[in-house]
């Protein structure tokens, strides 16, 4: 019984792998080209999945246009502007800096400097608190030893 679902399993894993198709090129260049485009698309289905590594129809299919707009001679920068046109900027890994994305890019540096503010400002209450209770100490020592002097 453990061999048949370990058979069953691993004939399981053998169709997800071959649900990837690899395409080869005769040029190492275009090649090389290829595999950066496709693992700097986003699937558009998918949460944080390259079309590269996509078992999905979608991301199959602009794989093959990827392919087609290579061997057409289209640049990396045409292949992208044409898939964010088609499927906005979330396709991109790296989308472009302009006004519609500007919170992207600044929101991770705001609340990064958020939190140093915060931690900055609880340290020194902490600090002066800590300070204010010594200051207290010493002067009901001080006390003390003035009524047990007197």
């Amino acid at each position: 019984m453990k061999r048949l679902l370990l058979a069953l399993l691993l004939c399981g894993l053998t169709v997800v792998a071959s649900a990837i198709d690899s395409e080869s090129f005769d040029d190492p260049a275009l090649q090389a080209r290829y595999q950066h485009l496709t693992h700097s698309l986003r699937c558009p289905k998918c949460q944080n999945e390259a079309i590269a590594e996509s078992p999905v129809g979608v991301s199959s299919d602009l794989r093959r246009e990827v392919r087609r707009m290579l061997l057409a001679g289209s640049t990396d920068q045409e292949i992208l502007d044409f898939m964010s046109a088609r499927y906005g900027d979330f396709i991109l890994y790296k989308p472009p800096f302009t006004t519609r994305t500007l919170v992207l890019w600044l929101a991770p540096a705001v609340v990064l400097l958020g939190a140093l503010v915060t931690v900055v400002v609880v340290i020194r209450r902490r600090a002066t608190h800590s300070f204010d209770d010594a200051l207290d100490e010493d002067s009901a020592s001080r006390a003390h030893t003035e009524a047990d002097a007197s």
